[in-house]
C-alpha cells in the first residue's frame, strides 16, 4: 500500500473504508515502507533529545524487581507524550476518520496503561484498578513472569507503539519512534537482557489487546450496508466541495468500551423538517446564515481553531488535495498531553489520563454517531443553498455524513467532563495542539470551558445548527459522566479501623 501525501477527496474516502486494524497474520508484509521525510525524522530526533537525563526521582517501583527504570520518570512521560503525538501525525496522514482515530487512541492507551499497571506501587497495595472487567470484553492481560526484573515503562511504550502500528496504514512511522525509544532505554545501564524481556512482555500485552481489538465488531462495520442517499425532505445529501460519500454508516455496530450500548445516550430529537417561515427547524437554518454574514473576527478564528476535519479538501487545479488536519480525538488527546505536562504528571498517571481519555473519545463517537445516521438530518449548506443563497458556502468546509447531533460537541463534552474529574474543574489551560497545523494558541479556564467553545464553533463554521452543538454538549456530558463513574484507575481507599 502506498503512502498519500496527497489524496484527492475520492482517495480519501476509499482509504477511510480501509480496516484499521489488518489481519494479525499478515503483519506488515503489504507494505513498503518509503524513508520517512527529513522534518518527521527531526522531529522525532528532537522528542527523544529533549527528553532529558535530569535528576528526577523514579517515580514509585515502576520495575518488578530492584531495578529501575533506565530513564527518570519525566523523560518516560514524555516518550509517551511523543508516542501519541506519533500516532496522531500518522493518522493525519493517514486521513483518518474521526471515529475511526478515537477507536486507535483507545486499544493503544489501554495497552500502554495495561502493561504498565503491575509496576504501580498502588498495585500492590491492591489500590490500582486493572481495566480488565471495567471494559466491555476485557480479560487481564498476561502478568509478568515471577522472579523475573521488568523495566515496565519500557514495555508501556512498547505495548501503545505494537497496537498502534497495527491501526495504521503508515506502520514506518510508529516504528521509526520506537527505534528512538529503545535508543533512549539503551543509553542508560540496565542490561540489555532486560530491556529485551521488558519489550517482549510490552508485546504480550499489546498482542492480548489487539485481540480484544479483533472481537469489536469492527469488520461488520465495513462490511454493513451502505448508505443509501435518498431525496426525502430534510435528510441528507452529500455536500459540496467533494460530496463524499457518508463515512463509516454502520458505526453504532461497533462494541462500546464501557457503555451498555450505543443508543445508551440518546439525545432530545430534532426539530421537524419544515422551511416553512417560523417554525423551529427554519429558525435554526436562518440563525447558520444569519451568523455566517459577517462573522466577526473572532467567530472565524474558533471556527478555525476547532475544525479538525480531516477530510477539508482545496482545489489545486484540477485536482483536489487533502488538507492535514487532526481529528477532534486527536486535539482532545492533545489537550490530554498538555495537562499531564503541566502537572508534570509522571509516567503512570498520564498513561491512566490517556486510557481514561481514549476510552471516553471512543465511546463519544459510537453515541454520536448512533444518532447521526438515526436521524440522518440534512446540513445547512444544502438547505441554504435550497431556500435563501445559491452561492452560500459555509466558512468551514461540511464533513461526510450527517449533521445531529454534532460529534465534535458530543466528544469535546465527554473528554472535558473526564479531564475535569483527573485535574479539577479549574485547570487554567493554553491550548498550543494546532500550533504546528499554522494555528494560534488560545487559552481556556477549564477543560468545559473549551469544550463550550468548541461545540459553538460548530454554529460559526456554518456545519451545524445550534440544536446539534448544544444538545450533543448535553449527549457528551452524560456520556463523561457515565465513563467517570464506570471506568476506575484507582480502588476506593478504605479506612482502618
Amino acid at each position: 500500500m502506498r503512502e498519500r501525501s496527497s489524496p484527492s477527496a475520492q482517495q480519501a474516502e476509499a482509504h477511510a473504508s480501509r480496516p484499521a486494524v489488518r489481519d494479525r497474520r499478515s503483519l506488515f508484509s503489504a507494505f513498503h515502507t518509503r524513508v520517512e521525510g527529513l522534518a518527521a525524522l527531526l522531529a522525532a530526533l528532537l522528542l527523544v533529545a529533549g527528553c532529558g537525563t535530569g535528576g528526577d526521582a523514579p517515580e514509585g517501583n515502576l520495575s518488578t524487581g530492584q531495578a529501575t527504570t533506565t530513564a527518570a520518570a519525566s523523560s518516560q512521560a514524555e516518550l509517551l507524550h511523543g508516542a501519541v503525538n506519533t500516532l496522531t501525525r500518522t493518522m493525519v496522514r493517514d486521513i483518518f476518520s474521526p471515529p475511526q482515530a478515537s477507536r486507535a487512541y483507545a486499544y493503544a492507551s489501554v495497552a500502554a496503561y495495561e502493561a504498565l499497571a503491575p509496576g504501580h506501587a498502588a498495585y500492590e497495595r491492591g489500590a490500582h484498578r486493572s481495566l480488565a472487567g471495567q471494559l466491555n470484553g476485557l480479560t487481564a492481560p498476561p502478568a509478568p513472569k515471577a522472579g523475573q526484573e521488568y523495566d515496565l515503562a519500557l514495555a508501556s511504550l512498547e505495548a501503545f507503539l505494537t497496537v498502534a502500528q497495527e491501526m495504521v496504514y503508515s506502520p514506518g512511522r510508529i516504528d521509526a519512534f520506537r527505534r528512538k525509544v529503545h535508543a533512549r532505554f539503551a543509553e542508560g545501564e540496565t542490561p540489555q537482557a532486560l530491556r529485551e524481556r521488558s519489550v517482549q512482555y510490552g508485546k504480550k500485552v499489546a498482542e492480548h489487546i489487539l485481540d480484544w481489538a479483533a472481537a469489536d465488531r469492527y469488520k461488520e462495520t465495513r462490511s454493513g450496508d451502505r448508505f443509501v442517499v435518498t431525496d426525502a425532505p430534510g435528510r441528507w445529501r452529500p455536500t459540496p466541495p467533494a460530496y463524499m460519500n457518508a463515512i463509516n454508516p454502520n458505526w453504532d455496530e461497533l462494541r462500546p468500551f464501557a457503555l451498555d450500548s450505543a443508543a445508551q445516550f440518546k439525545p432530545s430529537r430534532p426539530h421537524a423538517y419544515s422551511m416553512e417561515k417560523g417554525s423551529p427547524f427554519y429558525e435554526q437554518v436562518k440563525e447558520v446564515y444569519d451568523i455566517s454574514t459577517p462573522l466577526t473576527e473572532e467567530q472565524r478564528e474558533i471556527a478555525a481553531f476547532w475544525d479538525c476535519n480531516p477530510y477539508a479538501v482545496n482545489k489545486r487545479g484540477h485536482a483536489r488535495v487533502a488538507t492535514k488536519q487532526m481529528t477532534p480525538g486527536g486535539h482532545w488527546m492533545a489537550i490530554a498531553t498538555i495537562a499531564a505536562r503541566k502537572t508534570d504528571a509522571r509516567l503512570p498517571k498520564a498513561a491512566a489520563a490517556y486510557a481514561r481519555v481514549g476510552v471516553t473519545l471512543a465511546d463519544g463517537f459510537i453515541s454520536a454517531w448512533d444518532e447521526k445516521y438515526r436521524s440522518n438530518l440534512v446540513r445547512p449548506v444544502t438547505v441554504v443553498n435550497k431556500h435563501f443563497d445559491e452561492d452560500w458556502r459555509p466558512i468551514l468546509q461540511t464533513p461526510p455524513f450527517p449533521e445531529y447531533t454534532s460529534a465534535h460537541s458530543v466528544v469535546s463534552a465527554a473528554a472535558a467532563t473526564t479531564l475535569t474529574d483527573l485535574y479539577g474543574d479549574e485547570f487554567a489551560f493554553r491550548d498550543t495542539s494546532e500550533v504546528a497545523y499554522g494555528l494560534p494558541v488560545r487559552s481556556f479556564d477549564s477543560f468545559n470551558e473549551a469544550a463550550r467553545e468548541a461545540a459553538v464553533s460548530r454554529l460559526y463554521g456554518g456545519i451545524h445548527y445550534r440544536m446539534a452543538a448544544e444538545n450533543g454538549f448535553d449527549q457528551g456530558k452524560a456520556v463523561g459522566r457515565f465513563l467517570n463513574e464506570q471506568v476506575e484507575v484507582r480502588r476506593p481507599v478504605v479506612a482502618q479501623r
